[in-house]
C-alpha cells in the first residue's frame, strides 16, 4: 500500500495539480479508501485509471477531497465577535471600503454571510469579497446562490428577510445586490498567488487537514496578503502556535491581527 500510495500521489498531482503530500496522510488515506470502496476499486492503480477515464467520478472525488462542510453564520458566537469588535477595529484602518478574502469558501455560505454582516457597516458597493475554492463544482453552486432552509438555521432572521427570497421549490435565493459584492474564483492554497492588500482574511476549518509544513506556507502567504492591522479569522480548532513568527498576534479568540511584515521580524 505504501509504494502504491506514493505512486498514486505523484500521478494525481500531474492529473489534478493537487499535492496530497500537503495533507495529513492518515486522514487522506482513509478518505481515499472510503471513496474507492464506493466505486468498487480494489487498488489505487485501478482507482487512478478510473479517475482518468471518468470525468464525473473525477469531479466527485475532488469535491469529496475538499471537505465541503459549510453553513451560513457557522459558530454564531464568533460572528458576533466579528461584528462587535473586529469590524469596528478594521474600520479605523480601512477607510470607506473593505477588501476581504474568503479562502476555501466551499458553496458560498461563508462569503455571503460576510457580505451580510459587513452591510451593517459599509454600503454594499464598498464591500469587495474575493471568495476562492479549488473545487469548480462548489464554486458553481456558490455563484447560483440557492440554498436549502437548513443551511440558514444559524443566520439571524434580519438577514434572511433582507437578502433572501424563497423560491417555488422551497429553496432560498440570495439577492443580486449581495452577489455583486463577491467574486468567486478557483484557487489552490498551496500553489496559486494570494490576493493582496486585504483588510480581512477568513480561512476557517480548512488548515486542520494540512501538514505542519503546508500550514506554515499558508500562514506566511496569508500574513503577506494582509495590510498592517488587518485580521485573520480562523476556525474553532485552528489556534496558531507562535503566531508572531508570521507577523501576527492574537486579537480575540479565533482572530489574529497583522502587526508587521514577516521580513521585518526576521531581520530584528
Amino acid at each position: 500500500m505504501l509504494d502504491e500510495y506514493e505512486g498514486f500521489k505523484k500521478d494525481f498531482l500531474l492529473l489534478s495539480g493537487i499535492d496530497l503530500n500537503s495533507y495529513k496522510e492518515t486522514q487522506m488515506k482513509r478518505r481515499i479508501l472510503s471513496f474507492m470502496g464506493r466505486h468498487r476499486c480494489e487498488n489505487l492503480v485501478a482507482f487512478f485509471q478510473l479517475l482518468k477515464r471518468d470525468r464525473e467520478v473525477y469531479n466527485a472525488f475532488i469535491t469529496y477531497l475538499t471537505i465541503n462542510v459549510s453553513e451560513f453564520y457557522r459558530n454564531p458566537v464568533q460572528w458576533k465577535t466579528l461584528e462587535s469588535i473586529v469590524i469596528p477595529h478594521i474600520m479605523k484602518h480601512s477607510g470607506s471600503g473593505i477588501r476581504v478574502w474568503s479562502a476555501a469558501c466551499s458553496t458560498g455560505d461563508e462569503p455571503y454571510s460576510l457580505a451580510m454582516v459587513l452591510s451593517e457597516f459599509y454600503p454594499l458597493e464598498r464591500i469587495e469579497i474575493i471568495a476562492t475554492d479549488m473545487d469548480k463544482e462548489v464554486l458553481d453552486k456558490a455563484r447560483q446562490g440557492c440554498y436549502h432552509e437548513k443551511s440558514l438555521k444559524s443566520l439571524p432572521e434580519k438577514y434572511q428577510k433582507r437578502f433572501f427570497e424563497k423560491t417555488d421549490s422551497g429553496y432560498y435565493q440570495v439577492s443580486d445586490s449581495l452577489k455583486r459584492c463577491i467574486t468567486f474564483r478557483e484557487h489552490n492554497l498551496l500553489k496559486d498567488t494570494y490576493p493582496g492588500n486585504l483588510d480581512l482574511v477568513v480561512c476557517r476549518n480548512v488548515l486542520i487537514y494540512f501538514t505542519e509544513e503546508a500550514k506554515d506556507r499558508i500562514y506566511k502567504g496569508i500574513s503577506q496578503s494582509l495590510k498592517k492591522d488587518g485580521v485573520l479569522f480562523v476556525g474553532s480548532t485552528e489556534q496558531i502556535i507562535g503566531s508572531d513568527v508570521y507577523g501576527l498576534e492574537t486579537f480575540q479568540s479565533f482572530f489574529y491581527k497583522k502587526i508587521e511584515p514577516i521580513l521585518t521580524r526576521l531581520l530584528i
